[in-house]
């Protein structure tokens, strides 16, 4: 699986002009389940995150997870961080695993996410989402799991 992890002050996503998922601080979390993935990915990718230290401890140094700030999570699904480019400029999606695998995977690891202690917001699967945010750091992490 690959996540795009950011570090926000406040985070939220609508549908439609319909907010689905609303956070304060915590991370906002766009997630792509890539073929071949299973529950096992899913999970190793939500234990990495909740306990991901990238939040300012009393120093003023990234030392602290999620976990340890009591902060929730905006998960976002996002097929698009799929995207191959190496032929040229418009993005193939072959890589990213079909919807409906996909959708259960996003749904695994938001309920692992839960499973952590984790408060978990969603967007809505497939849908076209405006997503809002406001970035703190900026802090900015790219992840990925070996299926």
């Amino acid at each position: 699986m690959r996540a795009l992890v950011q570090r926000v002050r406040e985070a939220r996503v609508t549908v439609a002009g319909r907010e689905t998922g609303a956070i304060g601080e915590g991370l906002l979390i766009l997630v792509c389940a890539m073929q071949g993935d299973g529950e096992a990915a899913a999970d190793a990718l939500a234990r990495k995150i909740a306990r991901l230290r990238i939040f300012r401890d009393a120093d003023g140094k990234m030392n602290r997870a999620l976990l340890d700030t009591g902060g929730a999570a905006l998960v976002v699904s996002q097929f698009t961080l799929a995207a191959d480019t190496s032929r040229g400029n418009r993005p193939g999606f072959s890589t990213a695993a079909p919807p409906a695998e996909g959708e259960r995977l996003y749904r695994h690891f938001s309920d692992r996410l839960r499973s952590e202690g984790i408060r978990v917001e969603n967007g809505e699967f497939g849908a076209d989402m405006d997503v809002a945010l406001v970035n703190q750091g900026p802090v900015t992490i790219w992840l990925d799991t070996d299926g």
